[in-house]
């Protein structure tokens, strides 16, 4: 039989892992914004952070089934991709080259 202090502390960190997995799309703004990262690097590494978002999934989900794990990493995968929209539709790091001046 599940204690209850065992039951409370499961549930605050289930819900505290899933508060911070999906503040995604604020880190990925964040991180273009103060330059640490450009949109061409979330753009451009789309597998590794599959895999990535699979990993911590499977992590954090309390019992080994493909089913739970779907249950965090498929949400968690369309917000990395609407982080991403959300890069595009504010123009944030777009990555224009610089006009050229001429010198005389």
């Amino acid at each position: 039989m599940i204690s209850v202090s065992r039951f409370v502390n499961f549930i605050t960190i289930f819900i505290l892992a899933f508060g911070l997995i999906f503040e995604l799309p604020i880190f990925m703004v964040f991180s273009v914004k103060v330059g640490a990262l450009k949109r061409n690097f979330y753009e451009k590494n789309r597998r590794y952070a599959l895999l990535f978002i699979a990993f911590v999934a499977a992590l954090l989900t309390p019992t080994p089934d493909i089913v739970n794990m779907m249950l965090m990493g498929g949400p968690l995968y369309l917000l990395y991709e609407s982080g991403i929209i959300i890069l595009r539709v504010l123009r944030i790091g777009k990555t224009e080259p610089e006009p050229e001046t001429k010198t005389p």
